[in-house]
């Protein structure tokens, strides 16, 4: 039928490509540290594949499938372009997040031809569910980035809401799931930034 040929494949594909362009314009809490600016999803997205690249070493489980963290990692994020970014120590919009941003998977990974609109859903839904080695390693360094920006930023966005070093610990704690050493070099990290008046220790 029409509907297989690979011109229409390459048209989805190109479709959804061209929607995943809006990801550029959904601003995080997170800013950059050089200019201060909040930080977009994309330019997270890419720091995070970064990351994977580079701390992949120090990952719980030595034999990680990369590519697949980082399949994760591009494609977690898109639903974002339909439900925002989600606040992480906002209490009450956290309690919908994953009911809301399924609604945006569906529709997103809708636009791909349906054997990547199923694997597209099926790495969205291990990272939420993060059993797996791959995913647990993608949440570590999920969790990490906008630790280290905003340690890179004595805390701005941390202070902006009144966030304390506890919650940030509590929130933050599963980092050790994926990647010890992370973990631990981030409780130093935490530590400084308390130390140099940047973090209350709580509320």
């Amino acid at each position: 039928s029409m509907s297989d040929t690979p011109l229409v494949r390459l048209a989805q594909q190109i479709e959804f490509i061209a929607e995943c362009d809006r990801l550029k314009e959904v601003f995080r809490q997170t800013l950059n540290t050089h200019s201060r600016r909040a930080e977009n999803d994309a330019e997270h997205s890419w720091h995070l594949c970064l990351c994977v690249i580079v701390l992949a070493e120090h990952a719980n489980v030595p034999t990680l499938d990369i590519l697949r963290v980082l399949k994760m990692l591009i494609v977690h994020d898109l639903v974002e372009i339909d439900a925002g970014d989600t606040f992480a120590y906002d209490t009450a919009a956290m309690a919908d997040q994953h009911a809301r941003e399924a609604v945006a998977a569906e529709r997103i990974f809708g636009l791909l031809p349906p054997d990547q609109a199923r694997e597209f859903r099926a790495l969205w839904d291990e990272f939420e569910v993060k059993d797996t080695p791959e995913a647990k390693f993608a949440t570590a360094v999920d969790r990490f980035q906008p630790m280290l920006l905003n340690c890179r930023s004595e805390g701005a966005a941390w202070r902006r809401h009144g966030v304390t070093h506890d919650r940030v610990v509590a929130r933050n704690r599963h980092i050790a799931d994926g990647c010890d050493p992370l973990w631990r070099y981030a409780e130093r990290m935490l530590q400084e930034i308390v130390d140099a008046g940047h973090l209350p220790p709580k509320g």
